[in-house]
């Protein structure tokens, strides 16, 4: 068994006519993680596989472009025509109170508990979730903020967005796969440039490099060539498209 990544979305800091924030759905045979809910990512989520059948929900930040997109499944799941146990939901500490702080319109708390089951992440969390192992690690953004890698035959890790850090590192030793972004074009405390995120993944031993969330002052292709400076295997921008790619070393 092997991993599908179906890229959503991965613009930053707001949706483009094209492509939605953060959002990434990664799959096996039998299992579907939606992984990041940033804004705009649930219409693409639904041309490869229904809110019903999403086994979980994996969130690295509370930024509104890794997130914003859990309030319109929250009344999806709870006043349309699904019909489901509450979705499994890791995220950062604080999530259901965040999501209740904007979605209560009343005296009465939102009952955000009854969409989604919440597990709060904290560093070395794991959780089996179908077929998937995940392995999570806080990572340097200003904020709680965390990275995982995903084990099912091959591995997939994903940075969230993160400075360089050594934990980034480690999550992504020998990983076939590594989803890394790019946001910063100069150097950040919060963020990767193209050339940390090559440095991160030679560091790491990874199989191959995704860049993705690149800034909206860098093309893609500058990028990938900004990124290949530091490491030498293949390296691909996370491009949203209908089709899913198979992960492989």
């Amino acid at each position: 068994m092997g991993l599908d990544l179906t890229v959503l979305g991965c613009a930053t800091p707001y949706p483009s006519a094209d492509n939605p924030c953060s959002g990434y759905l990664v799959s096996t045979g039998d299992t579907r993680l939606w992984m990041d809910a940033g804004t705009g990512t649930l219409g693409p989520l639904q041309r490869h596989t229904k809110l019903q059948d999403v086994d979980a929900i994996w969130i690295s930040h509370l930024h509104a472009d890794h997130s914003a997109d859990l309030l319109t499944a929250y009344y999806a799941l709870l006043f349309a025509d699904i019909d489901r146990a509450p979705i499994p939901l890791l995220g950062p500490p604080g999530i259901a109170d965040r999501l209740a702080g904007f979605l209560t319109n009343g005296p009465e708390r939102s009952p955000v508990e009854s969409a989604f089951e919440i597990t709060e992440l904290h560093d070395g969390h794991t959780a089996e979730v179908g077929s998937m192992r995940l392995t999570t690690a806080a990572v340097e953004h200003g904020i709680p903020a965390f990275a995982v890698r995903i084990e099912a035959g091959t591995s997939l890790t994903y940075s969230g967005d993160t400075a360089p850090c050594a934990s980034l590192v480690e999550l992504a030793r020998g990983t076939d796969v590594l989803l890394c972004e790019a946001e910063s074009a100069t150097k950040s405390e919060v963020h990767h440039t193209p050339e940390d995120a090559g440095g991160t993944a030679r560091a790491a031993g990874a199989g191959r490099l995704i860049v993705t969330h690149v800034g909206r002052f860098l093309t893609p292709q500058e990028a990938v060539t900004r990124a290949s400076s530091r490491y030498d295997g293949p390296v691909d921008f996370a491009s949203p498209a209908p089709a899913r790619r198979g992960l492989t070393r």
